[in-house]
């Protein structure tokens, strides 16, 4: 029974590594260019003027804030909304990137959701004093 019981968990152990699919790690200029393709995309979303407030980390640990007023293949321009002062930040540059900003899709959602529950909230009231 012993006899067996090995062999099954060797077989076992040979069809694992038979179908083991190989891993090929990501070099340096691969991880920063997927970054930076990602980073393009996130600015893409948020878009330019002061409603894209973002929070910016440099590799150098400098913090920026404020507002991206100008997106382009190589760079883009954060301006502090108090000073008013430009600052062009290239890609590779950056180390961490939030922000936020509401699209039109998501103004319409919070305002039908605000909507309803205004509605909800009156027809409770509504239903108490109807009640007496």
């Amino acid at each position: 029974m012993l006899k067996k019981t090995i062999s099954l968990v060797v077989v076992g152990l040979l069809l694992n590594l038979s179908f083991a699919a190989p891993v090929r790690a990501s070099t340096r200029p691969e991880k920063e260019a997927k970054f930076v393709a990602e980073l393009k995309t996130k600015l893409a979303t948020l878009g330019s003027g002061p409603e894209a407030q973002v929070k910016i980390t440099l590799r150098d640990k400098t913090k920026l804030r404020g507002y991206v007023s100008e997106v382009s293949d190589a760079h883009f321009v954060v301006v502090d909304p108090k000073t008013s002062m430009s600052t062009t930040v290239f890609y590779p540059q950056v180390k961490q990137v939030t922000g936020h900003n509401l699209s039109t899709g998501g103004r319409i959602a919070v305002s039908v959701a605000l909507s309803a529950a205004l509605l909800i909230v009156i027809f409770m009231i509504a239903g108490k004093y109807g009640e007496s």
